[in-house]
């Protein structure tokens, strides 16, 4: 696969509240509506960076908490994000957008042309919801039991290809669609619980450290302190 478009630093636009004014849809514009808190939407975030498509695809961030009636009435029945304005119509779903993103625009591909390595791709991808659906329960228990089960998931299938420390060796949207947890889980778990989920799995280490080289990645971090914040009044009242 192709390395990532260059990187060049973009500023944030503000987050839209309830009163803002909707943007023209479907004026020919690309937008992917998407929250800068929100896991799912930062996977569509990252592709679009990696991808070079920053002059492409418009972000438009919608404050969750206050948000403006207009974007479940006019854009997105669901109401979540992420979504992707483009060709005339809405696409919601993450993963399926990191597929779509891929699939329908210029830049460095993010799946494989190998065989082997697509289907074991997809049975990662498969697995995502598993994955977060074990791991966030244990914030109310014992993490490092009832999560640690999860984390060494992750660390053996970064095993299986030895060309290079992410998932299917060589960078791809499978690991888009865990990093966005993983960035969370990591911090929360270590700040609240002591445990630190890469000790005894250098492999989950290197990768989490490769993925800090990355400026696609790296621009759509969210701020490590705000996410205890937000984890602990979410999951420990």
């Amino acid at each position: 696969m192709a390395t990532a478009k260059t990187v060049v630093p973009e500023v944030r636009p503000p987050s839209l509240e309830a009163d803002a004014e909707q943007p023209p849809l479907f004026d020919g514009t690309t937008r992917l509506y998407m929250a800068y808190y929100c896991p799912f939407a930062q996977r569509a975030w990252i592709t679009r960076n990696y991808k070079g498509l920053q002059d492409k695809i418009k972000l438009v961030p919608l404050n969750l908490q206050n948000r403006p009636a207009w974007y479940k009435e006019k854009v997105n029945p669901t109401n979540k994000v992420p979504a992707l304005e483009h060709n005339g119509k809405v696409i919601g779903e993450s993963l399926d957008l990191i597929k779509y993103i891929d699939s329908n625009f210029e830049g460095p591909s993010l799946f494989p042309d190998d065989a082997a390595k697509r289907q074991f791709g997809e049975a990662l991808i498969a697995y995502t919801d598993t994955f977060t659906g074990a791991v966030y329960p244990s914030f109310k228990g014992d993490p490092a039991k009832e999560a640690g089960p999860q984390f060494d998931y992750l660390k053996n299938a970064l095993q299986k290809f030895d060309d290079g420390p992410f998932l299917l060796g060589q960078f791809s949207g499978v690991d888009i669609a865990y990093i966005t947890f993983i960035e969370r889980f990591h911090v929360f778990l270590n700040e609240v619980f002591k445990y630190d989920i890469t000790e005894g799995r250098p492999h989950l280490a290197t990768w989490i450290e490769e993925f800090d080289k990355i400026d696609a990645y790296k621009q759509t971090k969210y701020d490590p302190t705000a996410i205890v914040e937000l984890y602990k009044k979410r999951f420990m009242v």
